[in-house]
């Protein structure tokens, strides 16, 4: 069910060119300073709040439909599941904290390996209310934010997560920005998806106060 289609939402950074493949993410990476990652960042977190704007409690719960929908990971019975706006918002936002927490390490001039992972996701279950989806993009906003301040003056650019040959091939080494990167990459790819369950949601309400 992680369908990760790279979009070109972001205001501050496109990913397009690594979507096409023309740039390994290392290598766009590179283009990009610390206020560009904050600006990214603000971005994405604005952009999915707005989505959420006009939906209401019921909404963010509303179950989609999702042919295509295959998690292998997770619980037994859920693995084909559409998922619905919390799960969508607290899946998103903890890959982007997991890689920034990554990148805080790399910028520091520690070198992190492959295992273990830095993740947490909250459970989505727990979110049950639109109100708790803002407090879940806001936390992370200042998660995130939070992570890029432990970058020293001069970040240690040179140093790079051990990661598998296959991945390094796939995407390139993996530095302080390119980690960061990684993760709000896998966030805006979620964006279709997020907007496909928006439309749902919104087109079930309409239809039931028209009954």
């Amino acid at each position: 069910m992680d369908k990760t289609n790279m979009g070109v939402d972001l205001v501050a950074i496109d990913f397009a060119p690594v979507k096409s493949g023309a740039m390994k993410l290392f290598e766009y990476s590179q283009q990009f300073n610390i206020d560009d990652l904050r600006a990214a960042t603000n971005d994405s977190v604005d952009l999915l709040l707005d989505i959420i704007r006009d939906m209401n409690d019921a909404d963010v719960v509303f179950d989609p439909e999702d042919p295509e929908a295959h998690d292998p990971y997770a619980a037994e019975g859920e693995e084909h599941i559409g998922w619905n706006m919390a799960h969508l918002i607290v899946h998103a936002t903890a890959s982007s904290e997991e890689w920034a927490t990554y990148s805080s390490i790399l910028a520091r001039g520690i070198v992190y390996p492959a295992e273990p992972r830095l993740r947490y996701e909250t459970p989505w279950r727990e979110i049950t209310t639109k109100a708790g989806c803002v407090q879940r993009l806001e936390e992370s906003r200042r998660i995130r934010l939070g992570y890029l301040d432990t970058w020293p003056d001069k970040p240690a650019l040179d140093i790079f997560r051990e990661l598998s040959p296959r991945f390094v091939e796939r995407v390139g080494p993996i530095n302080a920005t390119a980690a960061f990167l990684f993760g709000l990459q896998h966030e805006v790819g979620h964006y279709d998806q997020i907007r496909d369950v928006q439309r749902q949601a919104l087109a079930a309400r309409e239809l039931q106060s028209g009954d």
